[in-house]
């Protein structure tokens, strides 16, 4: 039975006290409880009051003259009618009101060459499946509600009732994002649908945001401004590059399962209003440079960390070890930098992929979100604070807490290929490689990375390894290829793979990256690449933290294009490696003599 506790326990907080007004006076309101360091679930959520209404920003993205308004939906429990106050969690989306339909980019297309050949970036009738999220209540609101949380949900702009336009991550969208977080505390206006003004003087002005993909993009984004009653954002599968998301050191690259979008395909998507973007889309579509893949000013917008310093929000960030949409360099870039300006952190890793993990650890992780609201949001000292700030999911289901990531222990092991890369070369510490031996892969951007890694013989990728490691080796942060390469074209897409090859024969990938060669001494600038000529790449993986186990081989696939993730150029451009002038940089936890 759903019901307010009135009498004190041990161990228990109201806040304020529930008690037993002296004669005569006003009865207290009712209160959150708080009991054993967490909010307790004392509210019925069925009870639950909603209001729709528009909180005015401080931007005009759709340029009609006057400023933007967030469409807002307010569910806060009914005791908020009686005089209680209680703080917010905040999920703001542009999906809510669902998605269009959209052509994503063709990838099948030739690779841009300076001064060279017309790279026209045309549009494939492949449409861009995103999943909505069109339902507004969320698995989390009924938790929420019943533990004294109001549970606010805002339209991005662009989106649905809200006006303005949508940029995928620019800064009218932090903005409109942030506009709501200062409504709660009396600093943005407010007007319901009738018109009449809407105050939130039911909040304690104490707010949390959280979401998954975009929707914990956002937080990310708002934190970076600073605002003023945002006390922690929970981001999940979230990004803090946008760069990073759809381009990789100068390359054009999707999103898992999403090959040829990019941001103003998604913009396209979320634009769900009846506002004239047209103009504010064309600006995407030149801004974001399909051509060359070079970082700009556009870039630069939506890099949220430029802008880490302004953060004073704590976060609690989680992110899946096998996300291939919002890859984990968006999360150990954003951990590192939170690091680096001292802001109260922890990272969640999970083996799963792009997922909420209300999925995949249930009641574990709700009481983790608990404890870490009633800590922030409630100001009760229950110990979140003290406890290991990184906590990471080993293949085998099993948790551990840290409290550095990547491993402390982790060292840079430095192996080499050693010939017969067609097939199976090898991999190792030791041994130079003799000079001038140089192996041969030939571009085929029509078969699967996976497909070419799991070749027995392949002229279209290069593949080495190491000998079966007698102890599992633990790798945790970023794998780097140094790879000494020629091409006999002006232009090629790079791809470096690590793959765990078990006794049985069987490979599967653990991580990979992607360069453009031309962009090999800066993202920023594209610079020609000389058919013949060597150069020295460097392919960064996307970071991991994996066990090898005993018995298992470790292994190097290099191949051209990535059909999955890169741009798809006529196959047959050569890519020569010179063995004795390549490395793989591993960070491994292994101790001497585990690679042979």
């Amino acid at each position: 039975m759903w019901r307010a506790r009135t009498a004190l326990l041990s161990a228990v907080i109201t806040l304020p006290l529930l008690g037993v007004p002296p004669a005569g006076a006003e009865p207290e309101p009712p209160a959150p409880v708080i009991e054993d360091g967490v909010a307790q679930p004392v509210f019925d959520p069925s009870e639950a009051v909603r209001e729709d209404l528009f909180v005015t920003a401080n931007v005009d993205s759709d340029h009609d003259g006057r400023d933007d308004r967030v469409h807002v939906q307010v569910v806060r429990p009914r005791e908020t009618e009686r005089g209680m106050r209680v703080p917010v969690v905040y999920r703001a989306s542009p999906y809510f009101a669902g998605g269009n339909p959209v052509t994503n980019h063709d990838v099948d297309r030739e690779l841009y060459v300076p001064d060279g050949i017309d790279a026209r970036v045309r549009r494939s009738g492949q449409s861009s499946p995103r999943s909505s999220d069109a339902e507004i209540d969320w698995a989390y609101q009924r938790f929420l509600l019943a533990r004294g949380y109001a549970v606010v949900y805002a339209e991005s702009l662009g989106s649905g009732s809200s006006e303005g336009c949508p940029t995928s991550g620019g800064r009218n969208e932090t903005l409109g994002a942030k506009s709501v977080v200062d409504w709660l505390n009396g600093r943005a206006p407010g007007h319901g649908t009738d018109g009449e003004p809407a105050r939130a003087d039911w909040s304690t002005g104490r707010v949390a945001m959280m979401g998954v993909s975009y929707n914990g993009t956002l937080p990310n984004a708002v934190a970076t401004t600073g605002v003023e009653g945002l006390e922690t954002i929970v981001p999940i599968g979230a990004i803090s590059s946008w760069y990073d998301y759809y381009r990789a050191d100068g390359a054009v690259v999707a999103p898992g399962g999403y090959q040829g979008e990019d941001t103003d395909v998604l913009a396209e998507y979320v634009h769900t209003n009846d506002r004239n973007c047209e103009r504010v889309l064309e600006r995407l579509r030149q801004g974001q440079d399909r051509l060359t893949g070079d970082y700009n000013a556009f870039w630069e917008e939506r890099d949220y960390l430029h802008d880490v310093d302004g953060v004073r929000a704590s976060v609690l960030s989680v992110h899946g070890l096998d996300d291939w949409n919002v890859r984990t360099k968006q999360a150990a870039q954003w951990y590192r930098a939170l690091r680096e300006q001292g802001v109260r952190h922890r990272i969640w890793w999970h083996q799963q992929g792009h997922r909420d993990p209300i999925d995949i650890r249930g009641r574990q992780w709700l009481r983790t979100l608990n404890r870490w609201f009633t800590h922030y949001l409630h100001g009760v000292p229950n110990g979140v604070t003290t406890e290991p700030p990184v906590t990471i999911q080993r293949a085998d289901g099993s948790w551990h807490r840290e409290r550095q990531w990547p491993a402390p222990g982790a060292r840079k092991t430095l192996l080499t290929p050693t010939p017969g890369g067609r097939a199976r070369g090898g991999l190792t510490p030791t041994g130079p490689v003799p000079r001038g031996v140089v192996e041969t892969l030939r571009d085929d951007p029509s078969r699967k990375a996976e497909e070419l890694a799991r070749a027995r013989r392949s002229p279209h990728r290069l593949s080495y390894f190491t000998d079966g490691v007698p102890r599992p080796v633990r790798i945790s942060g970023t794998v780097r290829a140094r790879l000494a390469l020629s091409f006999d074209s002006p232009a090629a897409n790079v791809t470096a793979m690590l793959v765990d090859r078990a006794p049985d024969g069987s490979v599967e990938p653990i991580t990979r990256g992607w360069t453009d060669p031309q962009n090999r001494r800066s993202r920023q600038r594209t610079v020609p690449v000389e058919p013949g000529e060597r150069y020295r790449i460097t392919v960064e993986m996307m970071p991991d933290d994996y066990v090898l186990p005993r018995g298992h081989e470790l292994g190097l696939v290099v191949l051209s294009s990535d059909h999955d993730h890169t741009l798809r150029p006529s196959a047959g451009t050569e890519l020569n490696l010179d063995l004795a002038r390549s490395r793989v940089v591993v960070p491994a936890v292994a101790g001497r003599g585990v690679f042979r």
